[in-house]
């Protein structure tokens, strides 16, 4: 998995092209227990398209929660915002990139990520630094004859991993399976699932300890990111699979790590939704 040259954009480059047509800023702000589309209402980027990824880009059909949406859906809301193929989307959200990083990786599934950069810092770095916001949504249209085109043989199923590879994985000593939930949620005092614990064996890496979350929440420096990953025995060859609760932590944290120089990553798109709920895989707790 890689990401394009200046895949992150500083509040600078996007402060000098807010009306670069060929740019569509999209707001991901997310909470599970806040409609962010009020905040968005309340005051965002200008020119910026709100957008929630959890509604947009899972699949509904799916049994397991947040699965990642099929090729047609993608390409119907990409369509929706204003993004086609000549089109540069660049994401932010509150969190650092946390929901960001999974609209990026839904597009990376389809062989679109290309055309995505993320908001380093999002809007907590853009608003403490003073820059415009606006409550006016833009007009969203698409030139004649533009569409968001999918192509079938540009798709990347090896950026997700399911539960077999997950399985296949703790018995490969070049392989690590991270965990980068919440330690409570590693040890299976939270319970998110019908059992709580993790994958035998993982890993544990925080997730937020990628960003400076508690200033700007932007990423830490790509050597720092590698120092985090290397004391936790993640070399930059081995094969890692991450996970969280519905496969959207674990796509920053793998966008973390490629950001750092790492290629072999993969997430679990199914995470603990799934491997919690499912009576025939193996699950540890404590600490």
């Amino acid at each position: 998995m890689q990401v394009p040259a200046g895949f992150l954009v500083s509040t600078e480059w996007l402060a000098e092209r807010l009306d670069d047509p060929s740019i569509r800023i999209v707001d991901c702000r997310y909470a599970f227990d806040h409609d962010c589309r009020e905040d968005y209402d309340a005051g965002h980027i200008p020119n910026a398209v709100y957008l929630n990824w959890e509604q947009a880009l899972s699949d509904p059909n799916h049994p397991v929660a947040f699965m990642c949406a099929p090729a047609e859906q993608v390409a119907a809301t990409m369509e929706r915002i204003g993004v086609h193929d000549g089109t540069t989307l660049v994401a932010y959200d509150q969190e650092g990139g946390h929901f960001a990083a999974r609209v990026w990786i839904v597009l990376a599934r389809h062989g679109k990520g290309d055309q995505v950069r993320i908001l380093n810092g999002g809007w907590t770095a853009w608003t403490q630094e003073g820059r415009p916001t606006t409550t006016e949504e833009p007009a969203i249209s698409l030139p004649e004859g533009a569409h968001f085109t999918i192509h079938v043989d540009a798709a990347q199923p090896d950026v997700f991993a399911d539960a077999y590879d997950v399985l296949a994985a703790r018995t490969d000593p070049n392989a690590v399976v991270l965990d980068v939930r919440r330690y409570s949620e590693y040890t299976g005092e939270e319970v998110r699932a019908a059992r709580g614990g993790r994958v035998p064996g993982a890993t544990w890496l925080f997730w937020q300890g990628n960003l400076n979350w508690d200033g700007d929440r932007r990423f830490i420096d790509p050597q720092a990111i590698a120092a985090r990953a290397a004391a936790a025995g993640i070399g930059p060859d081995t094969q890692v699979i991450t996970y969280c609760q519905g496969g959207v932590r674990a796509a920053h944290a793998a966008l973390a790590l490629v950001l750092a120089g790492h290629t072999n990553v993969r997430v679990y798109d199914g995470s603990w939704a799934e491997w919690g709920n499912r009576p025939d895989l193996p699950i540890e707790t404590g600490e």
